[in-house]
Formats: C-alpha cells, structure tokens, sequence
C-alpha cells in the first residue's frame, strides 16, 4: 500500500507555530493513547522537543488493557523526564500533572532563586496528535472549558494559553499528524482510534483490520455486544451484526452501518479494554 497522506494546511501552520513556540516553554507534556502508544507518537514532534524535559502523559487508559499499559508506562519511562497514566474522567488528574510539572521546573526555579529572583511560572506545551484526549485534560487541568472539546481529529485550531495555578502557565496547541505514514499499520491504528478522519481509510478496510487483530489478541471481544465468536470474515461478522441489530437499508442488510457500528462501539470501549500495540 502506498503512504497515507494526511495533512491539512492548518496542521502545517501548527507545526511551524510549535516549532517557534517551542523557545518560550520549560516543560513539554506530550499526551499517547494508552490504546496505541507508538502510533500516537508523531516523530516531527520528537525532533522539535528534543531538548526539553518531557512529560509523558498515557490518557485514555480507562479504555485499554491494564496490562498492556503497564508494560507501555515500563518501556516507555526509560526515555522520558516523567510519565504519568490517566484516566482523564479522574479529578485528581489535574492535581498529578501539577506535581510532575511543579518537579520538572524544580531547577529553573532554583536558578531564578539563586539570581535573586522571584521564581517565575513554569511555561508547559502540550502536544499530541488528534483526538487523545488533550482537550479534556486541557479542561480538568484548567477546571473550566478552556479549551473546546469534540470527538473529532483536528478541532482544536489555534493555541491559547492557560493559567493553571500561580506555579503553571500551559500553553494548548492543535493536534498535528505525520505529515505521511509510511506504516500502514500505524496509520489504521489511529484511524481506529479516531486520530484520522473516517474518509481517509474505508470502513470495511478498518473493520477487516480490527477482527484480523482481535482474533489473535482478544478473540471474544464481539461475544459479549454481538454473540459472535468466529472473527475470520469481517464480511460475514458485518451481516451478523447488522442482522442482530437491525440495521436494514432498502430491504438489505446494511454492511456499512454495521461496520460504523462495531467501529464506534471499539472506540467506545463497549468491546472491552482492548489494546492494538504491544510492547515487543
């Protein structure tokens, strides 16, 4: 298959906008999809942020499989200043980034202190690719809608800045994509996360994807919603659910409806806590 392109303008302009606004930060919090966590990394950031201190936060966690994101936070601490894994519905989220945040400016504070200065805000970007979760952690860090939420890739436009506390100033940016996968396999998992626009990969393409996944790792993840155990014909397992509920368009069963169906209900959590990468 050949590279999936995806990059609007805006996403261009964001990526320049990051690149200048990089200068003014002390912390970076980067936001990973616990569900996918190497495909949620978008490598034009890595080479932006290089050389500031970095907390990883692994959201969405709530969704994935607990083990599975054990094994992330392990693999993944061993290359960043600080990780934390959230459940972003938590009211305590705000309070664990603060306290990371607060400990990765430790030492710019104590430089301002040793000039005789009072200590200044520690500035933090937060960065990451479409729909993992930053606005929500946006608004619970902020404790108000500071920042606007839609399950949809590439809302949130231009970057706004956030008085958290008198310690913490976070300065929010648009989600941004490689600007092209040479993966496939990364690419389709984050359009099954939704990081994607649905036009890009066709839904009978994702849906072929997640069964030919789920019978190897979670072979009863259809059993409990649908009553389906056999994952091999994503054809014949789209006819069922669409038969089971209902989903008849002109007489017919209606394959695309079932597949947006089971899609959503993946995205949803209704399958179970399912995760598309492992740690190798």
């Amino acid at each position: 298959m050949a590279q999936i392109h995806w990059f609007p303008g805006h996403m261009k302009k964001a990526l320049n906008e990051i690149e200048e606004k990089i200068k003014l930060v002390d912390v970076v919090i980067e936001i990973l999809d616990a569900r996918a966590p190497i495909s949620s990394i978008n490598p034009e950031f890595e080479k932006r942020i290089a050389n500031k201190k970095k907390l990883v936060v692994i959201s969405k966690s709530d969704l994935a499989d607990p083990l599975e994101t054990e094994k992330w936070a392990i693999y993944l601490k061993k290359s960043v200043n600080s990780l934390l894994i959230l459940d972003l519905t938590n009211p305590k989220s705000e309070k664990f980034i603060s306290e990371e945040v607060k400990k990765l400016g430790a030492e710019k504070h104590a430089k301002e202190k040793a000039k005789g200065m009072k200590p200044q805000p520690i500035k933090a970007m937060i960065i990451g690719v479409p729909n993992v979760g930053k606005s929500s952690l946006i608004n619970r860090i902020a404790k108000r809608n500071a920042a606007g939420v839609q399950n949809k890739p590439g809302f949130t436009r231009g970057e706004q800045y956030i008085k958290v506390n008198n310690d913490f100033i976070l300065l929010d940016t648009p989600g941004v994509l490689p600007m092209n996968y040479d993966d496939k396999v990364h690419a389709t998992n984050l359009a099954l996360l939704g990081s994607i626009r649905d036009e890009i990969l066709p839904n009978d393409e994702l849906v072929k994807s997640l069964l030919k996944y789920l019978s190897k790792n979670y072979p009863n993840a259809l059993e409990g919603r649908f009553g389906i155990t056999d994952l091999s014909d994503s054809i014949k397992v789209s006819e069922e659910v669409a038969r089971k509920r209902g989903l008849i368009t002109a007489g017919e069963y209606d394959l695309n409806k079932a597949d947006f169906l089971i899609l959503k209900e993946f995205k949803e959590g209704k399958l179970g806590r399912i995760t598309l990468e492992k740690v190798q």
